[in-house]
C-alpha cells in the first residue's frame, strides 16, 4: 500500500491545486468532501484541511470533527482551515476590516519552527479571505505575520497541528513549495516515493490481483488517457485484454491509421472498427449541439456493445478515466469544486452492458498520466497529442454534420496542426483546432468572385483546461496557415483567428 495525505475539501477553487502540489513533491494524496472523511489506516501520514468560499461564521459553514485526527496525525488548516480550528478551539475568527486579497509579506517568521524551516523573512504569499483570526486560544502560537494580518501561521502548542491564512500552493506564495514540503517530509515524516515508475508498478500489480485471468475491453480513442491505462493492462494481463479503436467518421486526417499502427508497435491486442456511416446516419438533419453529442454517444455505444459481444466472456470494461473526473463528478456542498458536470467516464455505463467496470488512472492528473506513459514508453505522438473531444469534429463543425464538410474541415485542420509542429508551437500550445462555421463569405479568387465557407482558427495556452488563454501566435505563422488553407482546400475562402478566453468562452465552440 501507499502512504497518502489525506485532504478535506471544503468546497475551495484550489484544492485540485493543493492536490497538484503535493504530488510534485512525489507524496501521493487523496481529496475528499469534507462530508465524507474515509477511515484512516496506518498508511494515513497527514490531513490537510482546504479553504473554502464559506465562511466559518456562517450558521451552514462546511463542519467536520477535525478533533478526532488531532492526537494522531500532523494537520495543516489552509485559510478557511486554519480559521475553522481556530474558531472551534475558542478562539474568534471575524470579518476583517480590510479585505486582503493578493500577495502580501511576512514580516515576522518564528525561525525555529518546523514549519517554516529555510523561510526567509519578507517572503512573498498569496491571501484571498474576508474573515481573519482576530483571537487565538492561549494553547495557540502566532508564528508568522504580515505587517496586517497578525495570525498568518499559528502552530497549536505540543501537538503537529497547523494553520496558516494563506495560499501556499499557488505560484504568487514565493516559498511556498518550501512550506509544503516541510510539512510533509520533516513533519509528516513522508518519503517521496510516489514516482510514475512506482505508480505503474503498483497499479500493474494491483490490476493482476484484480483481474485475474478474467477478459477486459477497452474502448481506445488515441488520446493519452485511454492509451496509458491501455498499456497498463495490457502489462498487467496480456492479450486478455481486447482493445476497440472506433473510426466515427469525426477524427482528424488520417488518425485512424495512424493511431493503428502506433498501437500494433506497442504490441497491443487492438480492433479497428470503420463505422463512419452509422455515425453520419444518425447526424443527418441535427444542428443541435447537444443532441449531436448524444447520437454520437448512443452509436458509439451500439458499435462498441455490438464488437464487445464478438469476444467471449468478457468480465470487465476498462475507461481511461482521471481524478479530474472524479472529483468533479462527487459533490462538495457549496463552491467552484461542487459538482460541475457529470463526466461521460464516471457511472456512465448504459445498464444493457453487464460489465464490471476498472479504472486505473482514476487517481491520476492528466500531467501525471503523461508522466506514468512516459515511463511506459508511450510514443512521443500519442504522449504529446492535444486534447481531443469525444464527439471529434462533430462540434467543431458548427450546424449539421455532413461527409462533406468533414472532408473540408479534416483538409484544413491537418494544415493547421502541421504548421504549428514545423514552426515549434505544437507543444507550446495546449489545444489546437480548426472550426466549421455555418455562414458563407464573398471572396475574391483569381477573377471571380467566391461565395464560400469560413473557418475559425483555434489556439489555447492551460495547465488543465479548466481555464485557458487564447495563445499568440505570430502573425506571420497565421498568414502562412491562412494563405495554405485558402489556396489549397477547396471549399474555404476565408480563415480567422479565435482570440477568446475561458472563461468566458469555452475552449471548444460547442
Amino acid at each position: 500500500m501507499q502512504e497518502k495525505i489525506l485532504i478535506l475539501d471544503f468546497g475551495s477553487q484550489y484544492t485540485q491545486l493543493i492536490a497538484r502540489r503535493v504530488r510534485e513533491l512525489n507524496v501521493y494524496c487523496e481529496i475528499h468532501p469534507f462530508n465524507k472523511v474515509p477511515a484512516i489506516d496506518e498508511y494515513t501520514k497527514g490531513v490537510i484541511l482546504s479553504g473554502s468560499p464559506s465562511s466559518v461564521r456562517q450558521a451552514d459553514a462546511p463542519q467536520v470533527d477535525f478533533k478526532q485526527f488531532h492526537d494522531k496525525l500532523p494537520i495543516l488548516g489552509v485559510c478557511y482551515g486554519a480559521q475553522y480550528m481556530a474558531q472551534h478551539s475558542g478562539g474568534q475568527v471575524v470579518a476583517s476590516e480590510i479585505r486582503e486579497y493578493g500577495r502580501a509579506n511576512l514580516e515576522y517568521i518564528h525561525a525555529n519552527n518546523p514549519l517554516l524551516h529555510g523561510i526567509p523573512s519578507k517572503s512573498q504569499v498569496w491571501m484571498s479571505h474576508g474573515d481573519t483570526i482576530k483571537e487565538i486560544p492561549s494553547n495557540f502560537e502566532v508564528i508568522a505575520s504580515t505587517d496586517t494580518v497578525k495570525v498568518a501561521a499559528y502552530q497549536v502548542k505540543g501537538t503537529q497541528t497547523y494553520g496558516i491564512q494563506f495560499h501556499p500552493e499557488v505560484t504568487h506564495s514565493t516559498d511556498g513549495k518550501q512550506l509544503l514540503q516541510n510539512f510533509l517530509v520533516d513533519i509528516c515524516g513522508c518519503s517521496q516515493d510516489w514516482t510514475p515508475h512506482a505508480f505503474a508498478d503498483i497499479t500493474i500489480d494491483d490490476l493482476k490481483s484484480q483481474l485475474g485471468d478474467d477478459k477486459v475491453v477497452l474502448g481506445l480513442s488515441g488520446g493519452v488517457d485511454s492509451s496509458v491505462a491501455a498499456l497498463l493492462l495490457h502489462k498487467a494481463i496480456g492479450k486478455n485484454l481486447h482493445c476497440i479503436f472506433v473510426d466515427n467518421g469525426l477524427l482528424r486526417k488520417n488518425e485512424f491509421e495512424s493511431v493503428l499502427e502506433s498501437y500494433k508497435d506497442l504490441g497491443l491486442n487492438v480492433k479497428g472498427v470503420n463505422a463512419k456511416q452509422l455515425f453520419y446516419d444518425a447526424l443527418t438533419g441535427l444542428t443541435d449541439p447537444e443532441q449531436k453529442r448524444k447520437a454520437i454517444g448512443r452509436v458509439f455505444i451500439e458499435v462498441f456493445d455490438d464488437e464487445a459481444h464478438q469476444i467471449s466472456d468478457v468480465k470487465w470494461l476498462a475507461q481511461g478515466t482521471i481524478y479530474p473526473d472524479v472529483i468533479e463528478s462527487v459533490s462538495v456542498n457549496g463552491g467552484p469544486s461542487a459538482t460541475i458536470k457529470s463526466h461521460h467516464n464516471v457511472g456512465g455505463l448504459p445498464d444493457f452492458m453487464k460489465l464490471k467496470i476498472v479504472e486505473p488512472l482514476k487517481s491520476l492528473f492528466k500531467d501525471e498520466v503523461r508522466r506514468v506513459g512516459k515511463a511506459l514508453g508511450l510514443p512521443e505522438n500519442i504522449l504529446h497529442r492535444h486534447p481531443f473531444p469525444g464527439p471529434g469534429l462533430g462540434i467543431r463543425i458548427l450546424g449539421e454534420v455532413t461527409p462533406e464538410k468533414v472532408a473540408i474541415l479534416q483538409e484544413a485542420d491537418y494544415i493547421y496542426i502541421e504548421n504549428l509542429k514545423k514552426a515549434g508551437w505544437y507543444d507550446k500550445v495546449w489545444q489546437a483546432g480548426t472550426i466549421y462555421l455555418p455562414i458563407q463569405s464573398v471572396g475574391v479568387m483569381g477573377d471571380e468572385r467566391t461565395y464560400e465557407n469560413v473557418v475559425s482558427l483555434r489556439a489555447v495556452e492551460s495547465v488543465d483546461g479548466m481555464t485557458a488563454d487564447w495563445s499568440h501566435l505570430p502573425y506571420e505563422l497565421l498568414a502562412k496557415i491562412s494563405n495554405e488553407i485558402i489556396n489549397n482546400v477547396k471549399g474555404i475562402n476565408r480563415v480567422v483567428y479565435d482570440i477568446s478566453s475561458k472563461p468566458p468562452a469555452t475552449i471548444e465552440w460547442e
